[in-house]
C-alpha cells in the first residue's frame, strides 16, 4: 500500500492538472471500488471546479466549487495515469482505456486539458463525495491523529498519545489515532533513526503525567526526517543507492559505523519489522 510520502507525491503531481480545472465529464466503468460510488457521483462532479487538492493522512481531498469534497484513497494498488494536452477536436484520440481503469476524469482549465484515469486492480481504493461542512465527521477522517509533518505534531503530542499504551512502540505508531498516515515502512525507518526498539512498550517514551521523555522528542524528529527525505526522493527521477536505512535489509550489517549489529526481521501483528538489535533499545 502506498504510504504517506508516495501519496503526497501523487497529490503534488495531480494538483498540476486538477487545481482550478473543471470536470467536463466523468466515466465510471464499474459500480464500486472498496465501496459503492456515492449517489449521482458523475452528475455531482460534472461541471464542478477543483479549488484545491490537499492531503489528510493517506487521503486525497479535492475541494469543489459545489462545496463538496471529492475524497480519494489509493487503497492497496490504486494509481492515477494522466494524459496531458488532450486535443479539443478529438480528446478520445489521445486516450485508450487500460484494464482496471475504473474511473476516468476529463478535466479542463484555461491552461490545459487532461484526462486522469484511476487504475486499481485490487479495487481497495475509495472515492466519495462529502459536504465540506461534514468532512471532519467522515468515517475515514474523524479519528485521525495529527499530521506528522504539521507543527501540531511533536514530542509532547506523541508522548500524550502513547502515555497509557501497553502495546509496542511499533504498534502504537501504526495506530492512525496516534499519528496520521504512518505505515509499516516509515515506522521501521523512524524507529531505527531514533535508536528505539520496535518492541519497547509505547508508554515508556512518556512520563506518568504524559510529558515527553527524550525518546519522544527524538522519535518525533525522526518521523519528520524520514518522511521529508522520502517525499524529496519521490521527485528524483533516478535515485542511486538503497532507499532505506533498515527496511528490507535483513541480515545486512547495521549502517551505523560504530555499531556491530546485523539487521533482523521479525513479524509484529502480521507485518515485517526490520531493526538492529544492538543499537535500537
Amino acid at each position: 500500500m502506498p504510504e504517506l510520502p508516495e501519496v503526497e507525491a501523487v497529490r503534488r503531481h495531480l494538483a498540476l492538472f486538477m487545481t482550478d480545472a473543471r470536470f467536463d465529464a466523468v466515466e465510471l466503468h464499474r459500480a464500486d471500488l472498496r465501496q459503492p460510488f456515492p449517489e449521482r457521483f458523475k452528475a455531482r462532479l460534472t461541471g464542478q471546479t477543483v479549488l484545491a487538492l490537499t492531503r489528510r493522512a493517506k487521503y486525497l481531498l479535492a475541494a469543489l466549487s459545489s462545496h463538496e469534497t471529492l475524497l480519494m484513497h489509493l487503497g492497496m494498488s490504486g494509481s492515477f495515469r494522466i494524459i496531458e494536452n488532450v486535443g479539443e477536436n478529438d480528446p478520445e484520440a489521445a486516450f485508450q482505456c487500460a484494464p482496471h481503469d475504473h474511473v476516468v476524469f476529463h478535466m479542463s482549465s484555461p491552461a490545459t486539458r487532461a484526462i486522469i484515469a484511476f487504475n486499481d486492480p485490487r479495487r481497495f481504493g475509495v472515492m466519495d463525495l462529502v459536504p465540506q461542512a461534514a468532512l471532519e465527521h467522515h468515517a475515514g477522517l474523524s479519528a485521525l491523529g495529527p499530521e506528522p509533518l504539521s507543527a501540531e505534531f511533536d514530542g509532547l503530542a506523541l508522548a500524550r498519545a502513547c502515555r497509557a499504551k501497553k502495546t509496542s512502540l511499533k504498534a502504537a505508531l501504526l495506530d492512525q489515532r496516534v499519528v496520521a498516515g504512518l505505515g509499516n515502512i516509515y515506522v521501521s525507518e523512524a524507529l531505527y533513526l531514533a535508536r528505539l526498539s520496535p518492541f519497547r512498550r509505547a508508554s515508556t517514551i512518556a512520563t506518568p503525567s504524559g510529558l515527553p521523555r527524550a525518546a519522544a522528542d527524538h522519535l518525533a524528529g525522526a518521523i519528520k526526517q524520514v518522511l521529508v527525505e522520502a517525499i524529496e526522493r519521490q521527485s528524483i527521477t533516478t535515485y542511486r543507492g538503497s532507499r532505506f536505512r533498515v527496511y528490507d535489509r535483513e541480515d545486512e550489517r547495521c549502517r551505523r559505523r560504530t555499531c556491530v549489529g546485523t539487521i533482523k526481521r521479525r513479524t509484529q501483528a502480521g507485518r515485517s519489522t526490520f531493526y538492529c538489535p544492538v543499537c535500537q533499545r
